[in-house]
């Protein structure tokens, strides 16, 4: 009767196939890593294709230099002239060794802390965008809040143990995403070797990236290492394949080379960044979209993809402002992201940039805070200037 059973089963699948019915696609099969938790990120539209353990508070180590030079580049200026302080000179853990009093500039100490992972690069970079290591530390929270990493917490800036700080594989591979945006950090996370002048000296600075993978995986262009005793083994990679950017997290891996390598080959294999909107594009009669958005789609999800666009409301400020409504995306019935709708002609849709894009359900936002406070700068001047 078993038999008998399971053949019926089968014979009513091959003729569900051959008559063109639905099949339902499973989940692409995920592979195992030796990481005590790991994720795996699409830096374009910030979608999560992997997860272990990913909500897991842990310690980071140095994968907090991440959040540091993201932070550092958007609120300091990278010509300035950094003093080493006695507090900076005299840090413990990896250093590129500056001299008590030595002077360099923001943006060479960028590559002297992600390069080489400097504690002493950190410290003076802190206290100089920041005022204070306090200081600096209060920007990294206000930098995680607003990128939604409501399982982060920062103490300082270049990771060394402290039990109040720690973040999870899924809130790094969101600020990862979201900094690979940034042009500086992305050209500084792949140089491979930088030389820097030494003013002390009379030979330069030269400075080669810890993060092997750069050399191990085809495509590989970032971005930090990390190791302390209790944190043991962290790593955060990136890599780029036909126009799509990945990137990897894992926390305390002992094998953390081999399982970035099998995690990028099986998301680049699994997932392609897919066009879902082309800025310009006409939504309605006189409605444009006010840029491009694509996502990370596994085989078959695309059906599973709809639009919805909203209309603002005539009264409103934003309305007043050119923007005309808004385009959600979901993905079987879960929101994705959201692109601005303007009429057409408008001279806002010439503002806007592709890599701009709105994402749902706590992605990384592309972009910046930069954008947010803009366009509140824009909304409080219509309403009070009466535009």
């Amino acid at each position: 009767m078993k038999k008998l059973l399971a053949a019926c089963i089968a014979f009513a699948l091959w003729a569900g196939a051959g008559t063109g019915a639905a099949l339902v696609r499973a989940e692409p099969s995920k592979p195992g890593t030796s990481a005590e938790a790991a994720a795996l990120i699409d830096v374009k539209s910030g979608r999560l294709l992997y997860a272990q353990q990913g909500d897991k508070r842990m310690r980071i180590a140095s994968l907090t230099k991440i959040m540091t030079a993201i932070v550092a580049i958007e609120q300091g200026k990278l010509s300035d002239q950094v003093t080493v302080s006695k507090n900076a000179f005299g840090k413990e853990g990896s250093s590129i060794y500056l001299k008590l009093g030595e002077e360099m500039s923001l943006h060479h100490l960028l590559y002297g802390l992600m390069l080489r992972s400097g504690n002493d690069a950190a410290t003076a970079i802190a206290e100089h965008v920041g005022g204070s290591e306090e200081g600096f530390v209060y920007l990294m929270n206000e930098k995680a809040r607003e990128l939604g990493m409501e399982h982060s917490h920062f103490m300082n800036p270049h990771g060394l143990d402290h039990n109040d700080h720690y973040s999870t594989a899924n809130d790094m591979a969101r600020l990862t995403a979201y900094a690979l945006q940034n042009p500086v950090f992305q050209e500084i996370v792949k140089t491979e070797v930088k030389k820097v002048p030494n003013p002390t000296e009379s030979w330069d600075h030269v400075w080669s990236n810890k993060n092997k993978m750069l050399n191990m995986y085809d495509g590989a262009d970032g971005v930090k290492t990390g190791y302390t005793k209790i944190a043991k083994r962290c790593l955060v990679s990136s890599a780029t394949r036909n126009g799509q950017q990945l990137a990897i997290v894992t926390l305390n891996d002992p094998n953390d080379w081999l399982d970035h390598r099998n995690l990028l080959d099986w998301g680049f294999s699994h997932y392609k960044l897919t066009p879902l909107v082309q800025k310009g594009e006409a939504l309605e009669p006189g409605l444009v979209a006010g840029h491009s958005f694509q996502y990370a789609l596994a085989e078959g999800e695309a059906s599973g993809i709809a639009r919805t666009l909203q209309r603002q409301d005539a009264n409103s400020a934003e309305y007043r402002l050119g923007l005309a409504g808004t385009l959600t995306l979901t993905l079987n019935g879960k929101t994705i992201g959201s692109v601005p709708v303007y009429p057409e002609g408008s001279p806002r849709l010439a503002q806007e940039m592709d890599s701009r894009q709105t994402f749902g359900q706590g992605a990384a936002v592309a972009g910046g805070g930069r954008g947010w406070f803009a366009n509140l700068e824009q909304v409080v001047r219509a309403l009070f200037a009466g535009i």
